[in-house]
């Protein structure tokens, strides 16, 4: 009997050796509650970081979107390894990106598809443009067919987005400045496919049959430089052709690139646009600075 009751208090001793004071376990739950709040903590201000910086790259996209005109809408990008024997002996390491993205540089929507191969050894990391793939919506802007396909032989990005911006902005620029002379000439100016049309009709209520058409083509050359080319034609009775014996209505064109060079692109248009409302004789005014020795730039 004492030797039972001598073992239960052998086991009832080590049971007490391994309950925890009550002081032991309130540490003990502290130090457990510290941990928790601290790594909830450090999770908070992990996310917060996150949303700061995706605010801060919203904030330069929104900001290049209204500096460019160019907005990207939909973007995915996949990567693959290329790996082997040669390469991996040579420590080079080979990666390929796909990338594909769709959006609009104001009324110009587009989509593309292109490749880019890294390759990095010890000391270097170089990136090329593989392949470049424009599909462009069909717009009314024939010039840009024999851009895209330049941008695409040269796998070049940078002058496809850069003479995008150019061309849609010298675009918009022919739109408002036509619309600013049919507004002040309604009589006079006429715009047979509106606003958004290349050319423009001027024609004289008073001198029936005279008109003259002012053609704004906007051109892209080799190097991606977007330039605007201004032609002047004329359309005129015969009879005033005979009565021309200085040959103003034929060399007309000429004196309307010297005019562009002198006074630009709209002071120019007033002036021709003036020079057929009028009631003086038409085929002289046009012409009247023929004289000027100035010849335009760029056009």
């Amino acid at each position: 009997m004492d030797a039972e009751q001598a073992e239960v208090r052998t086991l009832q001793s080590e049971v007490a050796a391994l309950r925890p004071t009550p002081g032991e376990d309130t540490a003990r739950i502290q130090k457990s509650f510290q941990e928790i709040y601290q790594t909830d903590s450090e999770g908070r201000e992990s996310l917060k970081d996150l949303r700061s910086n995706l605010e801060h790259l919203e904030s330069e996209l929104l900001f290049l979107s209204t500096l460019t005109g160019i907005n990207i809408r939909n973007y995915s990008k996949k990567t693959e390894n290329l790996m082997n024997t040669e390469v991996a002996e040579k420590n080079i390491k080979k990666v390929l990106q796909s990338h594909r993205l769709s959006g609009n540089c104001h009324m110009i929507t587009f989509q593309l598809e292109f490749q880019i191969l890294e390759i990095q050894d010890k000391e270097n990391l170089s990136s090329v443009i593989t392949d470049l793939n424009i599909i462009m919506e069909p717009t009314s802007y024939s010039e840009l067919s024999e851009f895209v396909s330049r941008a695409e032989e040269r796998r070049d990005l940078f002058m496809f987005f850069r003479s995008l911006h150019f061309f849609v902005e010298w675009c918009e620029y022919r739109k408002r400045t036509f619309k600013h002379f049919k507004e002040k000439y309604p009589a006079a100016v006429h715009l047979s496919e509106g606003v958004s049309s290349s050319y423009m009709k001027v024609q004289s209520a008073s001198k029936p049959g005279f008109e003259l058409v002012i053609v704004w083509r906007i051109q892209i050359d080799e190097e991606g430089k977007v330039l605007p080319k201004l032609d002047l034609l004329t359309n005129v009775p015969q009879q005033a052709l005979k009565l021309d014996k200085k040959g103003v209505i034929e060399t007309a064109h000429l004196s309307f690139r010297s005019l562009l060079g002198v006074l630009g692109i709209e002071a120019a248009l007033e002036s021709l646009i003036k020079s057929l409302c009028i009631e003086k004789n038409t085929s002289s005014q046009i012409v009247n600075t023929q004289e000027s020795d100035a010849t335009p730039e760029g056009m």
